[in-house]
């Protein structure tokens, strides 16, 4: 069964797919999204892959007859993709060079491009998985793409907060938080030419960095060659930095955060960024979202981020010596 149901106390959708209960769960002996599987080609630098469980389709069945006046019910119209970063099964983010990421940053700027053009799809998100403490169920390194026939609603609240910003003050508030966090310079991790990673003062998690454009851009699509590049550039540092900060592989869930593609006009007032969520708080604990993180919508940062963006910064420094580029 795959459907949507309307939640009416939050005036937001709820995707039901109950089948992927089957999807595989961290083979051991075999890997679909390896040369030879059969299920890619033998060679490939990267590439999507349409998902195999998906939550949302282009060709979706009939929802179930349950639906009512109050508790509606549409199909679970949309698509989910896979976007593999490697052939190598084991590489990680990092692990690839700058001019490999490059091909992965085109590769997310078509499928953006794409799945817009669907005139059914209302909003694109692309996003990583990365690690079993986020439930990764593949561990053949990749990332996903949704493309939702609704705006979900933390990027509704997101995209009103924008334009109520740009209203009253005529800016972009995503511009003035890069203002205001270039200033302060404390929570600052990394930049470069065109992109900067800081932990911005609100962050609910410890290690919760934003990368965001230093231009007012609101898409991929967007981005010459040189700001994708910087892009490239600047993931690969960032995931770096998380990787040696513990001497781990450093579970997160990333977000690209990119205008809707439901036809409107957001290009005054919002911002192309990244958001990323990491749920450890040490090399061995975890920050878990528990009663009033999930039933308030209350977030708790048990660390203060001028001391995290230090420890993070020390972790890029480490990152450049052991590269050769410190």
């Amino acid at each position: 069964m795959a459907e949507l149901r309307y939640n009416p106390l939050l005036r937001d959708w709820t995707m039901v797919a109950s089948h992927r209960q089957h999807r595989p769960h961290l083979p051991k002996d075999y890997c679909p999204f390896c040369p030879g599987s059969g299920k890619v080609p033998d060679h490939y630098d990267v590439l999507k892959y349409d998902n195999d469980f998906p939550a949302l389709s282009q060709i979706p069945p009939e929802p179930d007859d349950v639906g009512t006046g109050l508790y509606k019910v549409r199909e679970a119209y949309g698509k989910c993709e896979v976007i593999l970063y490697s052939p190598e099964h084991s590489t990680t983010l990092p692990e690839l060079s700058v001019d490999h990421i490059v091909k992965l940053v085109e590769l997310w700027t078509e499928r953006f491009a794409a799945l817009g053009n669907d005139p059914k799809i209302d909003y694109v998100l692309i996003f990583e998985n990365r690690g079993e403490e986020v439930g990764v169920t593949m561990p053949h390194p990749h990332g996903q793409i949704y493309g939702y026939p609704y705006i979900p609603l933390k990027l509704r609240i997101e995209l009103e907060a924008c334009q109520a910003h740009h209203e009253q003050t005529g800016r972009c508030l995503i511009c003035d938080m890069n203002r205001e966090e270039q200033q302060f310079e404390q929570r600052i991790v990394m930049e470069n030419e065109h992109f900067v990673c800081y932990l911005p003062f609100f962050t609910d998690y410890p290690y919760g960095v934003f990368i965001v454009s230093k231009s007012h851009q609101t898409a991929l699509t967007d981005f010459s060659s040189e700001e994708k590049r910087s892009l490239a550039q600047i993931l690969r540092d960032t995931t770096g930095a998380m990787d040696t900060l513990f001497d781990r592989l450093f579970p997160y869930m990333m977000c690209l955060h990119q205008r809707p593609t439901d036809g409107g006009y957001y290009e005054d007032y919002y911002h192309f960024h990244i958001e990323f969520y990491p749920p450890l708080r040490a090399k061995d604990k975890l920050k878990f979202n528990a009663s009033s993180e999930t039933g308030a919508w209350a977030p708790c940062n048990p660390m203060a981020v001028e001391e995290t963006a230090g420890h993070l910064r020390e972790a890029y420094a480490r990152f450049k010596q052991k590269e050769g580029r410190g």
